[in-house]
């Protein structure tokens, strides 16, 4: 019996934070345990924001030899770069043609991203593209956390919206949402998602980062008034964070790192949260520092390949659906 099939895709902006591990690619690590999986560094979805060339470069390479650090295994995964695959965006011009503007302006992101900016039409059609690559492989499925739903759901439209005027072609992709590890939140704002694009390195730990930085990082990491090691999302946001971590790092519950750290000071659990994290992603430094860059270069150019064959395929499809095609 076929698996039912997994896409996903990680933007190339900036290194890899924990919060991007813990919420997402450990997940998709799991998932190629039971899916067909395709992932992807979606570089065209990093061009919606001004970019540095030449740093844009290295960071493709950098994210795809960080996520082959972090588990993403080419041997069991169609693993690729999505700007080589034309398919996506061909689709998503089809599937734009059935978009609302309107639709696509009240999306969250474009409202947030949009604020005191120019609002150009990438960023407004960011969410189309990202429908796109979804279901031009037909993906039954697709790990997503809670600022990805409202994308995902415009997904599920387009897919019903188009098998509705040419006929059943695309599953409706379901969402996978991960069990744990979805709300890693700012070192320095803790009522804030970890992010790339937070200005303040210290609000990140990369997965990269040495264990001093890592050390130095988690000592100046927000906490709260009062001194007790407690659980509370309400009161005590940058502790509560701060157990998540420890807890999905050390696989230790967090009502038993209540009770070990509850009466200790702040210092004492901060050394402990910084060890945790420094143990968990030492495997993922050593990976990262053993792969040579012309093999995974290599390796996701033949994937590329791969993955264009797939997609025509698929794409062909939908050009007879259209009319573009007999």
């Amino acid at each position: 019996m076929d698996r039912k099939r997994v896409f996903s895709g990680l933007q190339p902006t900036g290194n890899v934070h924990i919060g991007n591990y813990l919420g997402a690619l450990r997940n998709w690590v799991r998932l190629q345990e039971d899916y067909d999986c395709i992932y992807c560094i979606v570089d065209l979805h990093a061009m919606t924001v001004d970019y540095d060339v030449a740093a844009f470069a290295e960071e493709r390479r950098n994210a795809a030899r960080v996520l082959i650090a972090c588990g993403v295994d080419p041997a069991r995964s169609l693993f690729y770069y999505q700007s080589e695959v034309p398919q996506h965006t061909e689709l998503a011009w089809i599937l734009g043609t059935m978009t609302g503007v309107g639709q696509l302006s009240r999306m969250t992101q474009y409202k947030d991203k949009a604020k005191g900016s120019e609002a150009r039409l990438g960023l407004l059609a960011y969410p189309v593209l990202m429908a796109a690559d979804i279901l031009l492989y037909r993906a039954h499925a697709v790990p997503v956390g809670d600022d990805q739903k409202q994308h995902l759901e415009l997904t599920r439209d387009l897919a019903i919206r188009f098998n509705s005027r040419f006929g059943d072609e695309f599953p409706v992709p379901d969402p996978i949402i991960p069990e744990h590890g979805d709300r890693i939140m700012s070192l320095q704002s803790p009522t804030a998602k970890m992010s790339k694009s937070d200005p303040d390195e210290a609000s990140r730990i990369l997965v990269l980062d040495p264990p001093d930085v890592i050390r130095s990082k988690v000592k100046r990491a927000v906490t709260d008034s009062g001194s007790g090691v407690r659980h509370d999302w309400e009161e005590k946001p940058g502790v509560s964070n701060l157990l998540e971590i420890m807890s999905l790092f050390s696989g230790t519950p967090i009502p038993a790192l209540e009770s070990e750290f509850g009466s200790s000071g702040y210092g004492k659990f901060k050394e402990a949260v910084a060890e945790a994290v420094i143990v968990g992603l030492a495997p993922i430094r050593a990976a990262y520092e053993a792969l040579d860059d012309a093999a995974v270069e290599a390796g996701m150019r033949r994937h590329a390949a791969v993955a264009r064959d797939k997609a025509e395929e698929y794409q062909q499809r939908v050009r007879v659906r259209v009319g573009l095609a007999g």
